[in-house]
């Protein structure tokens, strides 16, 4: 058994002058406090990467910047689902009696830290090293390929993929930490630059700097806690020339796990969390959950199924899309929205009911999954 007792997070955008360790402090300091702990009672500290500090020991490095000194570190990878397979991993960690307090944090200055050049040339190293990175595809131009295959099977349109971006950015105007806050139409998604087709500029998440951090305790603190009730993670391939078909991906596998271990079903969900790291990447996951059928999920998006007052209310802070992405960091800020809302604490973004929650990360180009319910007990 384990629970969220504590999250931070800082604004997303621009933070001139900060380092990445500067900013997963500022995260850390804000989930420690918010769980009512002190520093020295954090005993496992579990890192994210940072691609512009790329330290082969960074949990360590960081515990020593914070001035930490737990029995417990651990650097974790898996892309942008590294943030919920830390969560995972806490939650086993405590749950074995291994730590009490387990401090899961990520952020970089990716933005201001990193050139442009020096951020796609980290990120295309995803590619097979023979196969693909020779041919100079970037990330978004394998999401591109998956993009045209998917909408080439399902009846997909760019329209519909626009939808997504347009909700993602009305939910970051009421936050007032995301990185847009300017509304957008289906028309700007239309007409903004091609990146990589059917993907345009709208349709894909900016670089940002930021941190988020969650304390993972084994006991809950205050009222309303916080319980992992279920996770799963699922590792289909790494290479998109090694992709099954797009009906087999990870997701399907990771959340029929994690409906296993929890004893849920999509039906006892009242808040979903999902993975947007483009517009496709949310549309797939989405039906891939089973929060929409194959071909549908924009039309839920259109009928306001996933408005922060609908049926279902999806990523309320904006998701990667308009709050932002700085690596790691970013698919946390999922979990930390989701937990605000569990606790009653979202301000004007506060959903009628957040008591069962469901999250989802992707890493690499839907290559792995992890698949998580959170469950709101008193």
């Amino acid at each position: 058994m384990s629970f969220v007792t504590g999250v931070g997070l800082t604004s997303y955008g621009k933070h001139e002058g900060s380092s990445s360790l500067d900013l997963m402090s500022k995260a850390a300091e804000l989930a420690i406090a918010d769980a009512g702990l002190k520093r020295a009672d954090i005993d496992g500290i579990l890192c994210g990467y940072s691609t512009v500090s790329p330290h082969i020991m960074l949990a360590t490095v960081f515990a020593e910047h914070f001035g930490i000194r737990p029995s417990y570190a651990h650097a974790v990878q898996v892309g942008g689902a590294t943030g919920l397979a830390m969560t995972m991993l806490a939650h086993h960690l405590v749950d074995a009696g291994v730590a009490k307090h387990v401090l899961v944090v990520g952020g970089e200055n990716r933005l201001t830290g990193q050139s442009r050049d020096a951020s796609i040339q980290a990120l295309a190293q995803v590619g097979h090293p023979d196969y693909e990175v020779t041919l100079g595809p970037t990330i978004p131009a394998y999401y591109g390929l998956v993009a045209t295959r998917y909408m080439h099977e399902y009846g997909v349109t760019q329209e519909d993929l626009a939808e997504f971006a347009v909700l993602m950015r009305k939910h970051a105007l009421t936050h007032p930490g995301a990185q847009f806050h300017d509304p957008i139409t289906v028309a700007d998604v239309m007409a903004s630059k091609p990146v990589a087709m059917p993907l345009k500029l709208l349709d894909c998440c900016p670089v940002s700097d930021g941190g988020a951090a969650f304390v993972i305790s084994h006991d809950g603190t205050g009222d309303t806690r916080v319980r992992v009730r279920g996770c799963a993670q699922a590792h289909t391939h790494q290479h998109v020339t090694a992709a099954p078909a797009l009906s087999e991906l990870g997701a399907e596998i990771s959340i029929a796990k994690a409906k296993q271990a929890s004893g849920l079903a999509i039906s006892d969900v009242r808040y979903a969390a999902v993975y947007d790291s483009f517009t496709i990447t949310l549309a797939m996951l989405l039906e891939d959950l089973g929060l929409a059928k194959r071909g549908e999920a924009a039309a839920r998006v259109r009928a306001g199924y996933f408005d922060q007052n609908g049926e279902m209310p999806l990523n309320t802070h904006g998701g990667l899309l308009s709050y932002g992405h700085c690596g790691v960091g970013g698919a946390m800020a999922h979990l930390v929205e989701t937990h605000l809302q569990m606790t009653g604490r979202a301000g004007n973004r506060q959903v009628r009911d957040a008591s069962v929650a469901l999250l989802h990360g992707d890493g690499g180009v839907l290559s792995s999954h992890v698949s998580m319910f959170l469950e709101r007990v008193r």
